[in-house]
């Protein structure tokens, strides 16, 4: 399943998320340390959604971002330390 993430950034503070139906179902919030650097620091999926890569579109869309705008993320939410350990296709933007 196809899901649309919007990305905000206020100040220091950002957020990647999905929303259904006007209310949002999933998260990955950040905040910048510095202007190319970012700790990612929870992700939230609404229970009824969990198992169905709703996470996995979220980690995309913070991927990608990173890398167009050269920021370096340092994954201290859970969920994101453990696709890093997993996964060496994008360890690239990991500070």
């Amino acid at each position: 399943m196809e899901y649309a993430i919007e990305h905000e950034e206020q100040g220091t503070r950002g957020v990647f998320h999905v929303l259904r139906s006007g209310q949002r179902v999933g998260e990955m919030t950040y905040s910048r340390t510095q202007p190319s650097l970012a700790v990612v620091d929870h992700t939230y999926v609404d229970p009824g959604l969990r198992g169905q890569g709703v996470a996995q579109h979220l980690q995309d869309a913070m991927v990608a971002w990173a890398r167009k705008t050269g920021t370096k993320v340092v994954p201290a939410c859970s969920y994101v330390k453990l696709q890093f350990a997993r996964d060496a296709s994008i360890r690239d933007v990991m500070a």
